[in-house]
């Protein structure tokens, strides 16, 4: 569900140098480039799931515009033998839309990142942010008027011009979402706030920190927020801000998103007509085979796709997908597994690890259990869970034990924080000091493979073990990731849950603020906490902290009170994901983000 921020200059420049280094070595012999390594990698999404670039922090003094204006990007310089040619990518779920206002998980990202792009991107295999459908930008000095500078002669795929209104348009489109719409546009309640005219529960307004986007000509859009924001602009590249056809989406009635039990119907324009600026467009969804094809659009304003047909084959099993690699069947796959790593590169493949910018965590539920509600309990949970273990044994070299909920790369972060070491006779004294009986719904996905999480089935087996060796009682239930799974989450189901985040972008709201803000919609429940809004406004506040050093502290006491005071959930671990694509295979720049642009990939 995936993806933005200022990253730290150490970390920015240690990233980049080496990725740098990576394509350089590796271009001429492995032509995916920018193999790097480290611990886990991103979002979306989800859930990614970086920044820099652009236009610097909007609390530095004066106003200022983004550095250059991008072009599409630089992929590899060859050309293929077959411009016609066809590139086939095995996915591990379907899509749960092709309108990514409505999506959070990676599956769908993946097809939507190259059919719609944003007014602002990241540059391929980085998380630095560049220019896209806005050519630049510039802001006030306190950081709440932008001005987009839209990219001249670009069009959707269906003629209509994408120019300032459509822009705004959007962006109004986002904001003004009701009912089921709302329930599901969940980037933006999560990341923006509230939409327009939105109560909660006690009849207030819940606050957004958009407020509105005028059209100042036919190429500037002016946007305007309530409150400074660290993660504006970045935000608007992450999919679920992608620009969208007006035409398109008032034409198939883009809106009309309906409830139907645990689950939700979407309109024609999400199931067979989205309409983007992207290098591809969709051509069919055939669910019986289950394949989604998109064709290149030879209108696009940049480089043109290298082939002409892109092809997402579903295969759900993991080593189906190793299979029909090896076959040839399908040309490339994201996140094979671990142990497969060494095989698939002795037979000729070319399997590239990602950078780690990811987080697994075991979430808890506050709406239903009134055990949970209890932090012996929870913390009870945490000491009972052997995750060194499951690192060692599960996890590819590289991945580390998480102690708090975003990666160490990002800011904010620090090692004084309550550690929770596995301690089975810990957890028992908690839960004899509780002293009731704990029976807890521990539910885990199926059809889906993330970076932060290859095998979920894996990762239940090993912590529910330990669970129930402590006393407690577990009730397992497994779903199809996008056939019940995310929705039970989102229904807020289960008790306990599994889950993860690929980041969209470096900065700890971009974790921290997804997980825990809008205490009565987020996975967590948290509203039924005693600490739910505590967290919500002091996350409001840490973020809206013009000044980055007074952020960071205010972030460092914000993860000290989450893993003591509070413990909404217990994070695991980040791990490196990889990769993997046929020999022949050239162009594939894998991305820390998991944004990989196909638009640059062909078969030499």
């Amino acid at each position: 569900m995936t993806r933005q921020r200022w990253v730290v200059a150490a970390v920015a420049a240690t990233l980049a140098f080496t990725m740098a280094s990576c394509a350089k070595s590796d271009r001429d012999n492995n032509p995916s480039n920018t193999a790097s390594n480290t611990a886990g990698a991103p979002s979306s999404t989800a859930a990614g799931e970086s920044s820099g670039g652009g236009s610097s922090s909007a609390g530095a003094s004066g106003s200022s515009a983004a550095s250059g204006t991008a072009s599409a990007p630089a992929g590899d310089t060859g050309m293929p033998k077959d411009p016609n040619g066809t590139f086939v990518f095995g996915a591990a779920g379907a899509p749960e839309t092709f309108d990514p206002l409505y999506a959070t998980d990676g599956e769908t990202f993946r097809i939507s990142e190259q059919l719609f792009e944003g007014l602002v991107g990241f540059k391929p295999g980085t998380a630095d942010m560049e220019p896209s459908l806005a050519e630049s930008w510039t802001h006030s000095d306190d950081g709440l008027t932008w001005d987009f500078k839209i990219r001249p002669n670009v069009t959707f795929t269906d003629g209509t011009p994408m120019n300032a209104e459509a822009a705004c348009y959007n962006l109004d489109r986002m904001y003004t979402q009701t009912g089921a719409g709302a329930t599901q546009a969940e980037y933006w309640s999560l990341n923006m706030g509230g939409f327009k005219d939105q109560k909660d529960e006690n009849g207030k307004a819940v606050p957004s920190i958009y407020s509105s986007c005028t059209v100042k000509d036919d190429m500037t859009a002016e946007v305007k927020l309530t409150r400074y924001t660290s993660k504006f602009p970045a935000i608007l590249g992450l999919p679920s801000y992608s620009m969208q056809s007006p035409t398109a989406l008032k034409k198939y009635d883009a809106n009309d998103v309906k409830a139907q039990g645990d689950s939700f119907i979407y309109p024609a324009y999400a199931t067979d007509h989205p309409t983007g600026t992207g290098p591809f467009e969709l051509s069919k969804y055939d669910k019986q085979n289950n394949t989604i094809t998109l064709t290149r659009n030879d209108n696009y304003w940049g480089q043109k796709a290298k082939v002409k047909t892109l092809i997402f084959q579903v295969i759900p099993d993991e080593t189906a997908r190793k299979q029909a690699l090896e076959a040839g069947t399908i040309d490339g796959y994201d996140l094979p597994n671990p142990g497969d790593w060494a095989d698939l590169k002795s037979k000729g493949f070319q399997v590239d690890v990602r950078p780690a910018f990811n987080i697994l965590y075991l979430g808890f539920n506050f709406k239903n259990n009134p055990a949970l509600k209890d932090l012996k309990v929870r913390q009870a949970i945490a000491y009972a869970m052997n995750r060194e273990q499951f690192v060692k044994t599960q996890l590819p070299e590289g991945a580390v034990v998480a102690k708090e909920f975003y990666p160490d790369t990002v800011d904010g972060w620090t090692d004084q924080v309550q550690q929770y070491q596995y301690d089975p006779d810990k957890a028992k004294s908690l839960l004899k000091e509780y002293g009731k009986p704990v029976t807890l719904n521990f539910w885990w996905p199926t059809q889906v493979s993330r970076p932060y999480m290859p095998d979920p089935k894996s990762v239940f087996t090993a912590f529910s073990a330990d669970l129930e060796a402590v006393g407690i009682k577990i009730n397992a239930t497994s779903k199809p990731w996008n056939g019940g799974y995310l929705d039970g989450v989102t229904a807020h189901q289960p008790d306990l849950f599994l889950l993860g985040w690929t980041g969209d972008y470096n900065t700890p709201d971009n974790f921290l603020g997804n997980f825990f803000s809008s205490p009565s919609t987020n996975n967590f429940d948290t509203a039924g906490a005693d600490f739910g809004n505590d967290l919500a406004d002091a996350l409001a506040k840490a973020d809206a902290i013009p000044d980055e050093d007074q952020r960071n502290a205010a972030y460092v006491d914000l993860n000290k009170k989450i893993m003591g005071d509070w413990l909404p959930g217990v994070p695991i671990s980040s791990s490196p994901p990889a990769i993997v694509v046929a020999g022949d295979v050239k162009g594939l720049i894998p991305s820390p983000l998991t944004h990989e642009l196909y638009s640059l990939v062909y078969k030499g």
